[in-house]
């Protein structure tokens, strides 16, 4: 008889930690580890605010049996919701909700979101402070995961949830990260309401999205220290902060550079000022990174990936965090189901090939989604950076790529030709 089956989870990111917390509820006798390279949660600033979506980011919370704490910090005002050119001029103006008129897309801090699954967790199953250096596999194909500290082996399954520069994804895949074009540099204006209160009333506790000349500037409500948080966004080299001329780490000299550079290009004065009202304590400058889109491997037994792990994208059509909630939900779903139908007479190696069965159904299942939402990334991100004609030509391809994917397949041209009435009015309108 085989002991309960082992698996090991790399990264206590959302990704893996939902995937943990879903199998603790369902029961099901495993055995889990999650492995994290940070000393604590609160190591290293945890990124800014999250959008979960109803069929994924919030279905796997529903499922986890966290909704309730989840609702406690979200933020349903935080669906205002502005996409606006460099003169400000709004394509969409949307204000706040609440939970019983929500669009389905509530708000919340990443750093909240990743306490809200840790604390659901038995406190002993996170290995903190343990960074993975590679993955070796025997002649059997099972893994010996190596890490600072020595080699751990005898696992049922290894799930790489270790993000962009995943270790577990050099056992499964020769693919790389490859620089996307575009950088950038965050900044905080802290207690915004009462130090800048008309930026924090422009934003409503939502979102400002401003495109224009291959460059963006995003601001947006944190809960955490009631701030926004600033990025200004443009393409450059991937070498960019060696050659600046400016110390990118500098917050008070990157945000000179930043806004002067708005200004050459004729932005508006308030969307300059994001950046002239910023906090000069803290600036994290930033490339993104990303998967080709289709990434996906030959399956191997003892070993899959999940969120970022697998299809990285860009940040610009916020699916990223859902559509890795969303891996969670279905591998856990695999790996129940897989262990539902192994007796507890089975040997070791018949219920590894059963584990690795419906992982590998799991694979091909998100090779799927996963190539659909890099794809929608990618052509959002084209339409506001990389096309010379920028909001005032794109948006139409903007919105559509951004809701159809959601509607059903007979309403979709009915949604193209309604964006296409509606912004050609809009232009007649503003941009005459």
């Amino acid at each position: 008889m085989a002991s309960k089956p082992r698996i090991a989870v790399i990264g206590a990111g959302p990704s893996g930690c939902t995937l943990a917390r879903l199998l603790l509820v369902s029961k099901v006798d495993v055995d889990i580890i999650i492995y994290e390279s940070e000393k604590s949660l609160d190591a290293r600033t945890q990124g800014g605010t999250l959008d979960l979506h109803t069929d994924t980011g919030l279905a796997a919370l529903k499922k986890a049996q966290l909704y309730d704490e989840f609702v406690e910090h979200a933020r349903f005002d935080g669906e205002a919701f502005i996409v606006c050119n460099k003169d400000l001029k709004r394509f969409i103006n949307l204000g706040g909700t609440q939970e019983k008129s929500t669009r389905g897309r509530p708000e919340i801090d990443r750093i909240q979101l990743r306490q809200i699954l840790i604390d659901s967790l038995p406190p002993d199953m996170i290995k903190w402070n343990h960074k993975l250096q590679n993955v070796t596999l025997d002649q059997d194909g099972k893994p010996s995961l190596h890490f600072d500290h020595g080699v751990e082996t005898g696992f049922d399954l290894v799930v790489g949830g270790d993000g962009a520069w995943s270790k577990v994804r050099n056992a499964l895949s020769p693919d790389k990260p490859f620089y996307s074009g575009i950088s950038g540099i965050n900044f905080h204006i802290k207690n915004v309401e009462k130090t800048q209160p008309e930026l924090y009333t422009l934003v409503n506790r939502g979102s400002l999205f401003s495109f224009g000349l291959g460059m963006g500037l995003t601001a947006q409500q944190l809960a955490t220290d009631a701030a926004l948080s600033v990025s200004n966004w443009m393409l450059v080299p991937e070498n960019w902060q060696e050659i600046a001329l400016y110390n990118c780490n500098d917050a008070k000299a990157s945000k000179i550079a930043l806004s002067n550079g708005l200004k050459d290009k004729g932005w508006n004065p308030t969307l300059v000022s994001f950046l002239e009202k910023a906090d000069e304590d803290v600036a994290v400058p930033r490339n993104l990174y990303m998967l080709r889109i289709g990434h996906k491997w030959t399956h191997k037994p003892y070993l899959t990936l999940l969120g970022d792990a697998a299809h990285l994208m860009t940040p610009f059509a916020g699916e990223g965090v859902n559509v890795a909630m969303a891996d969670a939900m279905k591998l856990a779903d695999a790996i129940i189901s897989a262990c539902n139908k192994c007796s507890p007479s089975i040997s070791a190696e018949e219920r590894a090939l059963a584990i690795s069965t419906d992982v590998k159904k799991f694979e091909e299942d998100m090779f799927v989604r996963g190539t659909r939402v890099q794809q929608m990334t990618k052509d959002m991100m084209d339409a506001m950076f990389f096309d010379p004609g920028g909001p005032e030509k794109n948006i139409e391809t903007y919105m559509y790529t951004a809701i159809s994917d959601e509607a059903p397949w007979g309403t979709k041209w009915l949604i193209w030709c309604g964006l296409r009435v509606y912004y050609t009015i809009w232009r007649w309108r503003n941009l005459n």
